[in-house]
């Protein structure tokens, strides 16, 4: 499951140029080092706050898989971002637009104050708030880490996320240039497809088919009144 994580983060990097793209040019035009030092640390930061956030939407999933509706829980998940990736342009638009998100103005302003104050501290503020801006590639990732019910491994899949957006904003960093829209367009058109992939992959999960690795078989032991499912590999 891993790697769809990395899959996502680097196609989802070419979508989000749009929003991402100015931010790494303002950091980067701030950079006066020769050194790709505060590039790394700002995308460092990024990635820090994916990964926390993969943290706690896990151990939503885990006190999920706690409740035995593990198998429920993942087949759920699957089909939600299956749903988003039908309707990728309407999930996206409304949730860059919702008033859900009403926090968000302030948040960049946060951000523009980093981005204008410069230097290390600054970069790696810019990169964690940058982390919190709404997308709907990093939702779909944060639904998948709950589906994976597990902390540990919900704070890695983000942070292999993370690392997939990484080259691309490095690359505008160092060249100051972003990728025309006609191309971005065409590598982005990619993204639904990869979204439901990973959608069926968890389906699949859920099913307990008994497939090692893609779809554990879930063994239920009997203790008296008490019953506990478990995902067993084989």
């Amino acid at each position: 499951m891993i790697w769809t994580a990395f899959l996502l983060g680097f196609l989802g990097s070419f979508h989000c140029l749009g929003m991402c793209g100015p931010i790494a040019l303002a950091v980067s035009a701030k950079d006066n080092s020769t050194f790709l030092k505060n590039k790394i640390i700002y995308n460092l930061g990024r990635t820090m706050t994916y990964s926390l956030l993969g943290a706690v939407v896990g151990l939503v999933g885990f006190s999920f898989s706690l409740a035995g509706i593990q198998q429920w829980i993942s087949i759920l998940m699957g089909s939600i971002i299956l749903l988003m990736a039908f309707f990728y342009k309407k999930s996206e638009r409304w949730i860059t637009q919702t008033g859900l998100f009403g926090g968000v103005y302030k948040l960049k302003i946060s951000l523009g104050y980093f981005l204008k104050k410069g230097g290390t501290t600054a970069f790696f503020a810019s990169g964690v708030l940058n982390g919190l801006l709404p997308c709907g590639m990093v939702y779909i990732a944060l639904i998948a880490s709950l589906a994976l019910q597990d902390p540990l491994t919900g704070s890695i899949y983000m942070f292999f996320f993370g690392v997939g957006t990484i080259p691309m904003l490095i690359s505008i960093m160092v060249t100051g240039k972003i990728l025309s829209l006609s191309l971005r367009t065409k590598l982005t058109n990619a993204l639904p497809y990869v979204a439901m992939f990973i959608g069926i992959l968890f389906i699949v999960r859920g099913l307990g088919l008994g497939i090692h690795l893609v779809s554990p078989k879930l063994q239920v032991f009997d203790y008296g009144a008490e019953k506990i499912e478990m995902t067993m590999c084989d």
